[in-house]
Protein backbone atom coordinates (compact mmCIF):
# COMPACT_ATOMS: atom_id res chain seq x y z
CA UNK A 1 0.00 0.00 0.00
CA UNK A 2 2.65 2.56 0.98
CA UNK A 3 5.44 1.04 -1.10
CA UNK A 4 4.37 2.93 -4.24
CA UNK A 5 4.45 6.43 -2.75
CA UNK A 6 8.12 7.36 -2.78
CA UNK A 7 10.54 4.46 -2.86
CA UNK A 8 13.46 6.38 -1.37
CA UNK A 9 11.40 7.51 1.60
CA UNK A 10 9.45 4.34 2.26
CA UNK A 11 12.01 1.60 1.88
CA UNK A 12 11.86 1.20 5.67
CA UNK A 13 9.18 -1.42 5.06
CA UNK A 14 12.00 -3.89 4.30
CA UNK A 15 14.22 -2.90 7.26
CA UNK A 16 14.66 -5.36 10.06
CA UNK A 17 14.94 -4.51 13.71
CA UNK A 18 13.19 -1.27 14.62
CA UNK A 19 11.71 0.01 11.35
CA UNK A 20 9.60 2.76 12.90
CA UNK A 21 12.46 4.12 14.98
CA UNK A 22 14.83 3.92 12.00
CA UNK A 23 12.29 5.78 9.87
CA UNK A 24 11.77 8.53 12.40
CA UNK A 25 15.47 9.06 12.93
CA UNK A 26 16.98 8.67 9.48
CA UNK A 27 14.60 8.36 6.55
CA UNK A 28 13.60 11.33 4.41
CA UNK A 29 9.87 10.67 4.79
CA UNK A 30 9.62 13.37 7.44
CA UNK A 31 11.65 15.71 5.23
CA UNK A 32 9.10 15.16 2.47
CA UNK A 33 6.26 15.83 4.90
CA UNK A 34 8.08 18.99 6.02
CA UNK A 35 8.36 20.14 2.40
CA UNK A 36 4.65 19.47 1.92
CA UNK A 37 3.78 21.57 4.97
CA UNK A 38 6.17 24.35 3.87
CA UNK A 39 4.75 24.43 0.34
CA UNK A 40 1.09 24.35 1.34
CA UNK A 41 1.36 26.89 4.15
CA UNK A 42 3.54 29.30 2.16
CA UNK A 43 1.22 29.15 -0.83
CA UNK A 44 -1.92 29.45 1.24
CA UNK A 45 -0.67 32.39 3.27
CA UNK A 46 0.81 34.22 0.26
CA UNK A 47 -1.99 33.82 -2.26
CA UNK A 48 -4.24 36.45 -0.72
CA UNK A 49 -1.56 39.11 -1.31
CA UNK A 50 -1.89 38.53 -5.05
CA UNK A 51 -5.69 38.69 -4.91
CA UNK A 52 -5.50 41.94 -2.90
CA UNK A 53 -3.26 43.44 -5.60
CA UNK A 54 -5.79 42.51 -8.28
CA UNK A 55 -8.64 44.00 -6.26
CA UNK A 56 -7.12 47.48 -6.59
CA UNK A 57 -4.28 47.35 -9.05
CA UNK A 58 -4.01 51.15 -9.42
CA UNK A 59 -3.57 51.60 -5.68
CA UNK A 60 -0.85 48.94 -5.61
CA UNK A 61 0.94 50.54 -8.56
CA UNK A 62 0.83 53.97 -6.88
CA UNK A 63 2.01 52.71 -3.50
CA UNK A 64 4.65 50.15 -4.47
CA UNK A 65 5.74 50.31 -8.12
CA UNK A 66 5.81 54.02 -8.94
CA UNK A 67 8.05 54.91 -5.93
CA UNK A 68 10.69 52.61 -7.45
CA UNK A 69 10.47 54.59 -10.73
CA UNK A 70 9.99 51.41 -12.74
CA UNK A 71 8.47 51.67 -16.22
CA UNK A 72 4.94 50.43 -16.94
CA UNK A 73 3.75 50.33 -13.30
CA UNK A 74 0.32 48.86 -14.09
CA UNK A 75 1.81 46.05 -16.18
CA UNK A 76 4.41 45.27 -13.52
CA UNK A 77 1.67 45.31 -10.88
CA UNK A 78 -0.28 42.68 -12.81
CA UNK A 79 2.90 40.62 -13.19
CA UNK A 80 3.49 40.81 -9.43
CA UNK A 81 -0.12 39.83 -8.66
CA UNK A 82 -0.22 36.93 -11.09
CA UNK A 83 3.19 35.64 -10.01
CA UNK A 84 1.98 35.55 -6.42
CA UNK A 85 -1.31 33.88 -7.33
CA UNK A 86 0.10 31.48 -9.89
CA UNK A 87 3.23 30.74 -7.89
CA UNK A 88 1.15 30.07 -4.80
CA UNK A 89 -1.11 27.63 -6.65
CA UNK A 90 1.93 25.86 -8.07
CA UNK A 91 3.41 25.54 -4.58
CA UNK A 92 0.16 24.30 -3.07
CA UNK A 93 -0.44 21.66 -5.73
CA UNK A 94 3.18 20.67 -6.18
CA UNK A 95 2.92 21.06 -9.97
CA UNK A 96 5.88 22.81 -11.62
CA UNK A 97 6.86 23.67 -8.07
CA UNK A 98 10.27 25.14 -8.78
CA UNK A 99 8.79 27.54 -11.36
CA UNK A 100 6.23 28.67 -8.80
CA UNK A 101 8.95 29.16 -6.20
CA UNK A 102 11.01 31.14 -8.71
CA UNK A 103 8.06 33.42 -9.51
CA UNK A 104 7.47 34.05 -5.81
CA UNK A 105 11.17 34.58 -5.18
CA UNK A 106 11.34 37.24 -7.89
CA UNK A 107 8.33 39.14 -6.60
CA UNK A 108 9.45 38.96 -2.97
CA UNK A 109 12.94 40.15 -3.94
CA UNK A 110 11.43 43.30 -5.46
CA UNK A 111 9.21 43.70 -2.38
CA UNK A 112 12.26 43.47 -0.09
CA UNK A 113 14.06 46.04 -2.23
CA UNK A 114 11.01 48.34 -2.00
CA UNK A 115 10.83 47.95 1.78
CA UNK A 116 14.51 48.73 2.25
CA UNK A 117 14.42 51.74 -0.11
CA UNK A 118 11.29 53.28 1.39
CA UNK A 119 11.63 52.39 5.10
CA UNK A 120 15.21 51.28 5.65
CA UNK A 121 15.95 48.11 7.54
CA UNK A 122 12.66 48.01 9.42
CA UNK A 123 12.38 44.52 10.90
CA UNK A 124 8.59 44.73 11.12
CA UNK A 125 8.37 45.17 7.36
CA UNK A 126 11.13 42.75 6.49
CA UNK A 127 10.32 39.77 8.69
CA UNK A 128 7.31 38.50 6.72
CA UNK A 129 9.05 39.19 3.42
CA UNK A 130 12.12 37.36 4.70
CA UNK A 131 10.05 34.33 5.66
CA UNK A 132 8.39 34.20 2.23
CA UNK A 133 11.81 34.65 0.59
CA UNK A 134 13.36 31.84 2.67
CA UNK A 135 10.46 29.46 2.03
CA UNK A 136 10.53 30.06 -1.73
CA UNK A 137 14.34 29.76 -1.82
CA UNK A 138 14.20 26.48 0.13
CA UNK A 139 11.62 24.95 -2.20
CA UNK A 140 13.56 26.18 -5.22
CA UNK A 141 16.77 24.63 -3.90
CA UNK A 142 15.41 21.33 -2.56
CA UNK A 143 12.42 20.68 -4.82
CA UNK A 144 8.84 19.76 -3.98
CA UNK A 145 9.45 16.44 -2.21
CA UNK A 146 7.65 13.13 -2.63
CA UNK A 147 4.18 14.41 -1.93
CA UNK A 148 3.71 16.48 -5.08
CA UNK A 149 2.29 16.22 -8.56
CA UNK A 150 5.82 16.74 -9.89
CA UNK A 151 6.86 13.49 -8.19
CA UNK A 152 3.89 11.64 -9.69
CA UNK A 153 4.84 12.89 -13.16
CA UNK A 154 8.48 11.90 -12.72
CA UNK A 155 7.53 8.43 -11.48
CA UNK A 156 5.03 7.96 -14.30
CA UNK A 157 7.55 8.77 -17.01
CA UNK A 158 10.48 7.02 -15.35
CA UNK A 159 8.50 3.78 -15.04
CA UNK A 160 7.55 3.96 -18.73
CA UNK A 161 11.21 3.88 -19.81
CA UNK A 162 13.14 0.63 -19.44
CA UNK A 163 16.02 0.93 -17.04
CA UNK A 164 19.59 0.54 -18.25
CA UNK A 165 20.35 -2.15 -15.66
CA UNK A 166 17.48 -4.38 -16.82
CA UNK A 167 18.62 -4.02 -20.45
CA UNK A 168 22.21 -4.89 -19.53
CA UNK A 169 21.02 -7.84 -17.42
CA UNK A 170 18.96 -9.11 -20.33
CA UNK A 171 21.94 -8.75 -22.65
CA UNK A 172 24.26 -10.50 -20.19
CA UNK A 173 21.74 -13.34 -19.80
CA UNK A 174 21.48 -13.85 -23.57
CA UNK A 175 25.28 -13.95 -24.01
CA UNK A 176 25.74 -16.78 -21.46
Amino acid sequence: MLAGLCPASLNFLNDSGFPVLRTILSKPLLADLGLLVLRVFTGTLLIHHGYEKLANIDNFADAFVRPLHLPFPIVLSYIAAFSEIGGSWLLITGLLTRFGALAILGTITVAIYHAVITAGFNIYLLELLGLYFAAAAAVLAVGPGCFSIDELIVRRFSSAEPSESSESDAFAGSVN
